[in-house]
């Protein structure tokens, strides 16, 4: 699409206002360190200290912007820039404050300082956009980490689109307290019989759209060296969180082979069946990864002299395709079946908890695309393997895409490196996504018909 004079201008002016925080940014980010440092990295906790410090820290320099602020029912943080026109659908940017235990400081924050840092350029530009931008800071993205018990993951995104399942409240267990996610939420001074009695705090249809920067969290853009991602797709996750396998305790000297039934060597073969799978469906050019994030037998009970009577594990299968998602469910129980049978144990293979492949939209992929192009910021179309809040958002409809940032080391440890010249590179490209998806008041229809005619 061809930028009349005044809008390239306008947007050139909102571009050197973005690259005028650079210092700005950097001071950010060291508060939310020096909030939650605990070497050897930080930690921000789901519905506790270090997060909600951060939450204040962000609360805090919204206001010193003039912005608005509220939270929501579970504690999701929104700061509301307004544009022309409050009646029209909003645009929705940000990420979570969560980390995970000794974590790095980038993961989540990153999103959520870079729509800080849009809204302060666009102050500082005199940039208004037609729709309300509202930043948001959701609650317990990592709450893989921080609760156990059967839920969905990402409870703050969740809690506020609507989807949480029946139960779920209680349900979740937060490993530091033992309270469930119901008692977390009123403990913090939210309001969970607010969240069961709805109606959900965001509503899909007052929402135009939803930006979400990231840190990325594998190698790609780093082995590729390029400082920006944009992304098409966020896999889908099958995931049995307390798996267990039963069989017998004997004497490891006395029982032959033909009459042990060995929960370890039973479980050994069920994660190489699944390797094998694995390994096949890679062959056939199939989007999969699986992993056995957790294998142990009892402290209290297993020795050297016993043939362990009990595994407890837990898979996570994860692929941009559902029908490999299925598929991989259904292989997974017959070879368990088979295995039981060979080894006479048994598996616990439920609840087995299901998030469906997240595709993004592509008129939004494509919008980034193009405004890589004009920043002239290199970049990469890549799909994301980590699940983010991005997802949720989609799951209901709403028209969403995410921005990789280069970052080595990976993430979910304190050795994540995102270089601050590449997040204010993404941090251009988002504010050039909100200022020209945002700065009208044209339905996606209309949106679609320009595209095309340009």
């Amino acid at each position: 699409m061809t930028l009349d004079i005044e809008t390239a201008a306008s947007l050139a002016e909102l571009d050197s206002a973005v690259c005028a925080r650079q210092s700005y940014a950097s001071s950010v980010f060291d508060a939310l360190r020096t909030l939650s440092e605990d070497a050897p990295g930080v930690t921000r906790a789901s519905f506790m200290e270090g997060e909600q410090a951060a939450h204040d820290e962000i609360k805090r320099r919204a206001r010193e912007l003039g912005l608005g602020v509220s939270t929501d029912a579970v504690g999701n943080l929104s700061v509301r820039m307004p544009g022309r026109r409050p009646d029209l659908p909003v645009w929705i940017t940000g990420s979570h404050l969560d980390s995970v235990h000794h974590g790095g400081n980038f993961d989540g924050a990153a999103g959520v300082i870079a729509a800080l840092v849009a809204m302060a350029a666009m102050i500082d530009a005199g940039f208004q956009t037609e729709r309300d931008v509202v930043l948001m800071a959701f609650r317990a993205e990592e709450c893989s980490t921080w609760f156990v018990g059967r839920h969905g993951g990402h409870l703050g995104s969740r809690a506020a689109l609507g989807l949480l399942w029946p139960g779920e409240l209680g349900t979740a267990v937060h490993i530091s307290t033992g309270l469930s996610f119901r008692e977390m939420v009123d403990k913090a001074g939210f309001d969970a019989a607010r969240i069961e009695s709805g109606p959900p705090a965001l509503q899909a249809d007052r929402i135009a759209g939803y930006v979400e920067l990231h840190i990325e969290q594998g190698p790609i853009l780093e082995h590729r060296e390029i400082p920006v991602g944009i992304v098409t797709g966020i896999r889908g996750a099958y995931r049995i969180r307390n798996a267990k396998t039963l069989g017998a305790y004997s004497h490891s000297g006395a029982v032959p082979r033909e009459l042990r039934q060995d929960a370890v060597f039973a479980t050994a073969d069920l994660v190489m069946a699944l390797d094998r799978e694995w390994s096949r469906r890679l062959i056939a050019k199939q989007d999969i990864v699986v992993t056995f994030g957790k294998f142990s037998t009892d402290p209290d009970v297993h020795s050297i002299v016993k043939v362990p009577g009990e595994v407890k594990f837990a898979l996570d299968i994860r692929s941009q395709e559902q029908k490999v998602l299925d598929e991989m469910e259904a292989h997974l129980r017959n070879a368990a079946d088979e295995i039981a049978r060979q080894r006479e144990v048994t598996f616990t293979l439920d609840p087995l908890d299901r998030v469906r492949p997240a595709v993004m939209d592509p008129d939004l992929v494509r919008a980034l695309q193009q405004a890589a192009d004009e920043l002239e910021i290199p970049s990469l179309t890549m799909a994301s393997g980590g699940g983010h809040d991005a997802a949720d958002f989609a799951e209901v409809g709403v028209p969403s895409v995410m921005i990789f940032v280069r970052n080595s080391h990976g993430s979910h440890n304190p050795e994540e490196s995102m270089e601050l010249t590449d997040f204010m590179q993404a941090t251009r490209l988002l504010t050039r996504l909100i200022a020209t998806e945002a700065g009208n008041g044209m339905t996606n229809q209309e949106k679609q018909i320009c595209r095309e005619r340009s």
